[in-house]
């Protein structure tokens, strides 16, 4: 069959996708970009806010008009709206003929092959007390030269804003041994960065091995030749280790990079949120990374018009992301999800206070973020080459600052003939809100 596959939401997500698109191609299933041509579709979806919620519905409503318009013979939602939505999406969606939930990939083969040869009506929700590892022809779908591997599934946080613990389960890590060997296998395939993710990262292992094994886990992985970097996101506040940080100063492999997600700052709202950390205790252990590791990059998000938030709350937070300067930053409007304890919440906040407060976050942020770029200038960076503007022979790469998707680039001049995934030195000459731009000091790629 011809399959095109549409993957929605978080790198979560898509490391799932990848092993539907492994599992499919393995069997023999072709792919393709063009609606018209496809005669399988599969929605990947998303429900963790709002608009990702209606992003997901409303891609599927328009996917089901080619059964009409088009080859298209079965329509497939899987993903986390497949799991929290199985009975609405078979009742008020009946174009889609198989819906799977968020532990069922490795059944995407039967289910396209259900589909096709008996029509709709097939379903698949395995119980989520396991955790499966990446399957061995993982189709990667990132360039090829960087990977998202997911390391843990579910959570056990219960922030009370977040559905995830109800769509994705409880807190489950992966074998050790078994990342390790996906490492191996992605850096044979030309991997040269290994991005770790899970809902929480920082709590590795502490449900499989009685303990917290991110540590270790780092170092595993940092054995892994033809790896270059290896960088974390998702690790919260209060779960970062003397360790952790040791590891992350003494191992060169890892990014002096973390993505620490602290959503407010004011201690009540902290606390409505069900959040483990309180400001002073963020600080703290901001203050501590910047000590032990001074040219660490920290990444934040932030939720602005959680329920009972007021104007002097709004205003305490633009004076701790001043304080902070965070490297990247990134906000977004609260959302109230039904089944979460904060969508009943009193004094919910209006929706035009909510992107007010957005807007005036990102405003300073741009600010702080010009600043810091800035300061770079002069400062020689191993850059990962991702790509080309081929008419002003200048490179589009990433830094160990730069997170795929989420976080700036750094533009290089080069008249060379270089490869994405190459690694080249080059000096920060000039700077904007959030990329670099400069040339390469040492014309040696590796």
């Amino acid at each position: 069959m011809k399959i095109m596959f549409i993957s929605l939401g978080c790198d979560k997500n898509l490391v799932d996708s990848e092993n539907m698109l492994g599992i499919l191609g393995g069997a023999g299933h072709t792919f393709t970009n063009e609606e018209s041509e496809a005669e399988v579709m599969i929605v990947n979806s998303c429900c963790f806010i709002g608009d990702a919620k209606e992003e997901s519905i409303n891609t599927i409503l328009e996917m089901s008009e080619y059964k009409e318009k088009g080859k298209l013979k079965a329509l497939i939602v899987t993903g986390c709206l497949a799991e929290r939505y199985r009975e609405e999406i078979k009742k008020e969606i009946p174009e889609v003929d198989a819906v799977l939930g968020t532990n069922s990939y490795q059944d995407i083969l039967t289910a396209v092959e259900e589909v096709t040869a008996k029509g709709n009506g097939y379903t698949s929700y395995r119980e989520q007390k396991e955790v499966y590892p990446s399957v061995e022809n993982r189709m990667l779908t990132t360039g090829g030269h960087y990977a998202y591997m997911k390391i843990a599934e579910g959570c056990d946080k219960c922030c009370t804003y977040c559905i995830i613990p109800k769509v994705r389960g409880r807190y489950r890590s992966v074998e050790m041994e078994a990342l390790v060997k996906e490492a191996e296998r992605l850096a044979v395939r030309g991997v040269r960065e290994l991005i770790l993710v899970a809902q929480e990262t920082t709590l590795y292992g502490t449900d499989r091995y009685g303990k917290k094994m991110l540590p270790q886990l780092l170092l595993e992985l940092a054995k892994v030749s033809g790896l270059k970097w290896i960088r974390l996101l998702y690790c919260y506040p209060e779960e970062i280790t003397p360790e952790l940080i040791q590891v992350m100063k003494e191992e060169k492999k890892i990014c002096h990079y973390l993505d620490i997600p602290i959503q407010h700052c004011n201690d009540t709202i902290l606390k409505r949120m069900g959040r483990k950390t309180r400001k002073e205790e963020v600080k703290q252990i901001i203050n501590t990374l910047r000590r032990e590791i001074p040219d660490i990059a920290l990444r934040t998000t932030l939720i602005c018009g959680f329920p009972g938030e007021t104007e002097e709350m709004h205003e305490e937070l633009m004076e701790f992301i001043d304080e902070m300067e965070f490297d990247r930053l990134g906000a977004f409007a609260y959302s109230p999800e039904e089944d979460t304890a904060a969508a009943e919440m009193e004094n919910q906040v209006g929706e035009e206070t909510k992107q007010r407060w957005v807007q005036e976050v990102m405003e300073l942020q741009q600010e702080i973020s010009l600043d810091l770029s800035a300061r770079q200038v002069g400062t020689v960076f191993d850059v990962m080459i991702e790509g080309q503007i081929t008419e002003d022979e200048v490179y589009v790469g990433r830094t160990y600052r730069d997170a795929p998707e989420v976080d700036g680039y750094f533009f290089v001049h080069s008249d060379r003939n270089l490869m994405s995934g190459d690694f080249v030195t080059a000096e920060a000459r000039e700077a904007s809100e959030y990329d670099l731009i400069g040339g390469i000091v040492d014309e040696s790629a590796e």
